[in-house]
């Protein structure tokens, strides 16, 4: 039990940092930034995985923010999304 709250509590604090250095998600063509690309992603088990892959690959791009643009399947999720510089 004690191990599981630990595994939380760094699952949790991991997560907050992460988002302090991550590309913004938007969900509109942002202003003042043009799209530089895109990036996909694959195996996640939910949504919110399959988008913590997406901003990962967008924050390595050097982006300023990503828009996503397509989602799929259901156990393996696959996405797809737009970075913006």
């Amino acid at each position: 039990m004690k191990t599981t709250k630990l595994t939380l509590a760094a699952l949790a604090l991991t997560t907050l940092t992460f988002g302090a250095f991550a590309a913004d998600h938007v969900v509109s063509d942002p202003l003042h930034q043009t799209p530089v690309g895109t990036i996909s992603a694959q195996g996640g088990t939910n949504l919110d995985s399959l988008e913590a892959q997406l901003n990962a690959k967008a924050d390595a791009a050097g982006a300023k923010s990503f828009r996503i643009t397509s989602t799929s399947g259901q156990n393996n999720l696959h996405g797809t999304a737009v970075i913006y510089q």
